[in-house]
């Protein structure tokens, strides 16, 4: 984190850690200085830390962004804030703006998607609802055939090849776990538990350019208890990380 502070100092919450580290690292180019916290309890003791933005993701382990907001808020509270989600619905985008946030951004986010959101908000410019919307129709046109598109992982990383490669890096540490946890849930019936975990891992797969894997998640979402497309699923993973290892 840059600690120069005169730059405006940020606080992201964010629980994927591909997604923390991508969103940090585009914010900081902007450049900014960025607090992370990966649930509601760690967000807490930086609440009064003097913050120019939140950035908060809707749905965290211990409770919801917008929750936060309105605690912090009934608290006295008056920094601007904008929800992250990959979730496409309009009515979620509605119940988040009720909440009380200025903007709602849908990941997976490019870095200039994201910079020009946090410079509006921090000058006080409505976001384009453009901005929000943007990349669902590249998100739901995913194909499953290459394992990995390398432009869109470009695009959404500036061309910065070396930063895809560690991404990719962090992405392939964590999907052992994730596949481990969305197979339970499948195993067990549990559907707002898979609906989570795919939640999350879709807009970590954006973000990294995991093309296979994305499109395996987006039709699991689709059908969460259907056995084919949870063995697709498990193909895509088996593939992505075997690929990795070769």
């Amino acid at each position: 984190m840059n600690a120069d502070p005169a730059l405006p100092r940020l606080l992201l919450l964010e629980d994927d850690p591909v997604s923390a580290a991508f969103l940090a690292t585009a914010l900081e180019a902007m450049p900014a200085r960025v607090d992370v916290a990966a649930s509601l309890a760690e967000a807490e003791p930086l609440r009064d830390a003097g913050h120019a933005l939140w950035l908060f993701d809707a749905n965290l382990p211990d409770g919801t962004g917008g929750a936060l907001l309105a605690r912090w808020r009934a608290q006295g509270l008056a920094t601007p804030a904008l929800a992250h989600t990959a979730d496409p619905r309009p009515e979620e985008r509605d119940a988040l703006i009720a909440a009380g946030f200025a903007d709602v951004l849908h990941k997976p986010l490019a870095v200039a998607q994201l910079q020009d959101a946090v410079k509006q908000a921090l000058d006080g410019i409505e976001t384009c609802e453009a901005l929000t919307h943007g990349m669902q129709e590249e998100d739901a046109t995913c194909t499953a055939s290459p394992i990995w598109d390398d432009a869109a992982a470009l695009r959404a990383l500036n061309g910065n090849a070396s930063i895809v490669a560690a991404m990719r890096g962090l992405f392939l540490g964590e999907l052992p776990a994730v596949r481990m946890r969305i197979a339970d849930a499948f195993a067990h019936a549990d559907v707002d538990a898979l609906h989570a975990e795919l939640h999350k891992l879709q807009a970590s797969c954006g973000f990294v350019g995991a093309a296979r894997v994305l499109a395996a998640v987006m039709a699991l979402r689709e059908a969460p208890l259907a056995r084919d497309t949870f063995v697709q699923f498990e193909a895509a993973v088996e593939g992505t990380m075997r690929a990795a290892i070769a």
